[in-house]
């Protein structure tokens, strides 16, 4: 790519300016993701107490909802959102939602500046329209949210805040608990990868390039992610300030069963695969997350006898990230450390990542072989490899 800028964001650290994308949004930053779960209260207090979350804000039946209660929980720039249908809301999309996949991510928000401009864009560019922009107010003020459908039933929320300053949203109070676990120093959304069915990868770069104005950062093929079984595919979509971005996987020809189609069997179609979190320090978030009984991939050990000839001097401990099983990569900018849960829910589907980046601004390719091949190893306690 020609013209990458590197600038600073106190918020996101060093981005790069893809001035390929055509940025007619633009987009400022991930708002908030929102999980449709089986129990809201519950998935709440489970990434308060193994993640390191903090309660923020509150919807349900004491703020005039009838239908849903929400639970919103913050650790520094990250927002997740956990609804679950009420009694009302038996036949709504909440309860159809996590009828069909499970508890899963259903809204990835995007925070704009103009979200009647972003839905008129996307819309003018054939989106599928969600629901059209309206406001939402209170005493704190005013807030414009529009969405658009995107792969399978994910959608995108575009929400414009300059003229609120509530806790989080209207109907949303101040959730007051007195059990705030400390942080596992999780501090953005790094990327969220999303999986498609065969042959759907180039329709949804092709969307995220058309209909938001995204570039196409990195493609990588079959002889990239394989191992001696499966294979996948992916594409990696980023705005043009490169706050958000998308990996586009989809399942590749191989002996057995890729875990995309592993994903796509038990979420019962596309969806987001997982959450790629940014920590500065990646040893004190995973050690804090293996107290708090979050359980990883297990990396062989025979992995790390190459690490230093690949990636060459790194500042960190090798011997303390073997003990951890974090794995470490390097590109033409610096090098990045990086590990996987395993899913966080009952059904082989959503987990996180946890990345920190030393100025690589890669995706771990040099990890995909090993990573895969620990992927596969739990496929096949499951059966489904």
């Amino acid at each position: 790519m020609k013209d990458l800028k590197t600038v600073q964001n106190f918020n996101y650290g060093l981005e790069k300016i893809f001035p390929e994308a055509d940025d007619f949004l633009p987009i400022l930053g991930t708002d908030y993701v929102e999980y449709y779960v089986g129990n809201a209260k519950q998935a709440a207090h489970f990434y308060k107490t193994a993640l390191g979350f903090q309660s923020l804000a509150y919807a349900g039946l004491e703020t005039g909802l009838r239908d849903r209660t929400s639970y919103v929980v913050v650790q520094d720039k990250i927002k997740l959102v956990f609804t679950t249908p009420m009694p009302d809301g038996r036949e709504s999309e909440v309860a159809k939602h996590i009828s069909k996949h499970g508890d899963g991510v259903r809204t990835i928000a995007l925070w704009v500046d103009d979200a009647r401009k972003a839905w008129e864009e996307t819309t003018r560019r054939r989106a599928d329209s969600y629901f059209e922009p309206y406001e939402e107010s209170d005493n704190d003020g005013t807030v414009v949210r529009s969405a658009i459908r995107t792969y399978g039933d994910t959608i995108h929320v575009f929400v414009e805040r300059k003229n609120y300053n509530g806790v989080f949203l209207p109907q949303f109070e101040k959730w007051n608990s007195h059990y705030n676990p400390t942080s596992c120093g999780l501090k953005y959304i790094d990327h969220m990868v999303g999986n498609v069915g065969w042959g759907e990868m180039n329709v949804w770069a092709k969307f995220y390039a058309e209909t938001m104005g995204f570039a196409n950062l990195i493609t990588f093929d079959d002889k990239d992610i394989s191992t001696q079984y499966t294979a996948l595919m992916s594409k990696v979509m980023t705005n043009g300030n490169g706050r958000i971005k998308f990996p586009i996987n989809e399942p590749a020809e191989g002996i057995k069963k890729s875990q995309v189609e592993e994903f796509l069997d038990f979420y019962n179609g596309p969806g987001c695969q997982h959450i790629a979190v940014a920590t500065d320090d990646i040893v004190f978030t995973v050690s804090e997350m293996n107290k708090r009984g979050i359980e990883f991939l297990y990396v062989p050990g025979t992995y790390y006898d190459t690490v230093a000839d690949r990636v060459g001097e790194i500042a960190e401990d090798l011997e303390l990230l073997k003990k951890h099983g974090i794995m470490v990569d390097r590109d033409d900018e610096g090098y990045l450390l990086q590990i996987f849960t395993k899913p966080l829910t009952d059904r082989p589907t959503l987990f996180f990542e946890i990345i920190q980046r030393k100025g690589a601004q890669s995706f771990g390719k040099g990890n995909f072989q090993a990573l895969f091949e620990s992927i596969e190893a739990e496929q096949a306690k499951r059966g489904t490899l």
